[in-house]
């Protein structure tokens, strides 16, 4: 723009040269004059119609940054300033990763080590480390709670193992469940046994101590009082039952001992018991006789068989009684009149006050998922211990 405005002074100085030459004017040089004054005026004009718009838009283009300028300036110290700290998290969040990305073989690698330590450890202790309950009696059946620890030997996998604790077990907190055959097999006398069982619970169970829960079993096994230590909730759980259906016994000793007592939490030692009452026959179940034994096994749970059979004689649901209790470390019992069913469970309850528990170390022990015998043996031969027969090593 200034050097348009210079061009139009020359312009105009040349004239008035050109005139104080020729005062009095001439014709030839008038018009040619008159014709250049044209010109120059008509592409002075042309010149700023050219010129404007490329004046307006350097213009305009130097004004507009300034404008968005200043707001981004002053919203963070004023109204945006909460808006910006939180997007300064994410912003914030790459550089992390890039940090410990250029300590990766120290940072990862020392956090990673005592983790593996600890998994180590926790291996260790465990598979080390094996803990038994266990009922001792003498030749009449009573049983014998004054025993000390160098009056047993234990055998793990034919093997003297190494003795780690001893300790007698009256008090230990319970963990218990109520299988109660509701099949129409049973029907006869149901009523009587759940009132035996109520009987039972009411004793067993110490509240803010014990807990118990109640499964019902025919074709299915129903829950009807989850674990508890409210004998008045377990006592309506046992009398929500109603008899009929099939049976389906192995599936309801499975799923107690998967889904109730070993996802039961612990937070210390207790011991883990199953009454089962049944007649012993199963033709539902899904999964055998020995893969429920396995569970229970693994479950580290003792499980009392109560046989309904009224018939007097020993049939062959009651030899599947036996040998689920003989696996288990538990008992089978077999009242075959009505008020043997009450003392089959105050037998179940003296016996569960009347344990002892050892940890010994197994040799030559491996970690390979593998079934282990086990074998606990008094010192006096008069003596008859009673455990759970083995044990399932955990595999890495």
């Amino acid at each position: 723009m200034p050097h348009l405005l210079s061009k139009r002074c020359l312009c105009w100085s040349e004239s008035r040269v050109f005139l104080s030459r020729f005062p009095h004017g001439c014709g030839g040089y008038n018009d040619e004059i008159n014709s250049d004054q044209t010109a120059l005026m008509k592409s002075r004009n042309f010149l700023l119609l050219v010129a404007f718009p490329i004046l307006a838009g350097s213009l305009i283009g130097q004004t507009a940054p300034p404008a968005p300028t200043p707001p981004a300036q002053n919203s963070p110290a004023k109204t945006d300033a909460p808006s910006d700290s939180k997007t300064q998290a994410p912003a914030a969040a790459p550089p992390n990763p890039a940090t410990p990305a250029g300590q990766a073989p120290a940072q990862p690698g020392n956090p990673a080590k005592p983790d593996s330590d600890e998994s180590v450890a926790t291996i260790v202790h465990v598979v080390n480390e094996v803990r038994v309950v266990f009922t001792v009696t003498d030749r009449h059946g009573r049983y014998i709670k004054d025993l000390k620890r160098g009056d047993f030997r234990v055998i793990d996998d034919q093997q003297p193992a190494e003795l780690r604790s001893f300790r007698s077990e009256t008090d230990l907190p319970l963990q218990v469940g109520l299988l109660v055959d509701a099949s129409n097999s049973v029907r006869d006398r149901f009523k009587f046994e759940q009132e035996a069982a109520i009987e039972f619970l009411n004793a067993i169970i110490r509240p803010r101590y014990d807990k118990a829960f109640v499964i019902g079993f025919d074709a299915t096994p129903e829950v009807t009082q989850d674990f508890t230590d409210n004998t008045e909730g377990l006592s309506a759980g046992v009398r929500m039952l109603r008899a009929g259906g099939g049976t389906a016994m192995y599936d309801a000793l499975y799923f107690a001992c998967r889904d109730k007592l070993l996802k039961q939490e612990q937070t210390g030692s207790v011991r883990r018991a199953i009454i089962l009452l049944s007649d012993g026959e199963d033709n539902l179940s899904h999964v055998t006789r020995e893969e429920a034994i396995e569970m229970a096994q693994r479950a580290d749970v003792i499980v009392y068989t109560i046989s309904t059979n009224i018939s007097g004689m020993k049939g062959k649901g009651d030899k599947v009684l036996e040998r689920i209790a003989d696996a288990t470390g538990g008992r089978a019992f077999f009242p075959f009149q009505m008020r043997d069913v009450s003392d089959a469970f105050l037998s179940i309850q003296e016996e569960l006050r009347s344990q002892y528990a050892v940890a010994y170390r197994p040799a030559n022990f491996a970690a390979d998922g593998r079934y282990r015998t086990i074998a606990i043996m008094a010192q006096d031969k008069g003596l008859k211990v009673r455990t759970r027969k083995g044990y399932y090593a955990p595999k890495q």
